[in-house]
């Protein structure tokens, strides 16, 4: 094999050792749980929006509709501030004893379901210690949601919806509760 070629081959196989091992680590996503999604889902429509239109104008828990438009449908990469949920009526009002599925705050679609295979309690304690509503693999509805190269998580309908940051315990979607505090829409 000519010098270059077994240069490439030798690069390729440390490449694919690093891969193997960051897959591996326990703070890498389970990408078998994922459902990636394509850049296009965020691509800036007519409107200027990612969406096909803006939030609803109510939203839940007291949540705030020009910061969810802001947040939502018109940017990619910020975030509500750490503990915004804190702001809002939403650990008095959300069900602590069945689950609750949250709404995409412009389409209407159920996003997450919460909490699944664990207690309110961890549900909460988790969110609090991060600074927002922070969900696990189970409870993702994936009919509706996709993660992007990068881990920014997003609803099929354009929603910017917050990023996966995993920990020793899997996948954990960061979301702003701006973005699933809409209400069903058919």
């Amino acid at each position: 094999m000519p010098a270059p070629a077994a240069r490439f081959v030798g690069v390729l196989a440390a490449v694919s050792a690093v891969v193997a091992f960051v897959r591996a680590s326990p703070r890498a996503a389970r990408m078998d749980s994922l459902v990636l999604g394509d850049e296009s889902i965020m691509r800036t429509k007519a409107n200027g929006r990612s969406t096909d239109g803006p939030c609803q104008a109510s939203l839940l828990w007291g949540c705030d509709a020009s910061t969810a438009d802001r947040i939502c449908t018109r940017n990619r990469h910020y975030a509500e501030h750490s503990g915004y949920f804190r702001t809002t009526t939403f650990m008095d009002e959300v069900d602590r004893e069945k689950e609750t599925t949250y709404y995409d705050s412009v389409s209407g679609k159920p996003l997450f379901v919460a909490p699944r295979g664990r207690s309110f309690d961890e549900f909460a304690a988790e969110s609090k210690s991060h600074g927002w509503p922070s969900f696990r693999d189970e409870e993702v509805v994936w009919e509706n949601v996709r993660v992007l190269d990068g881990g920014e998580a997003v609803s099929l309908g354009g929603t910017h919806l917050g990023h996966n940051l995993p920990d020793g315990r899997g996948n954990r979607y960061c979301i702003n509760l701006v973005c699933v505090a809409g209400t069903k829409r058919a």
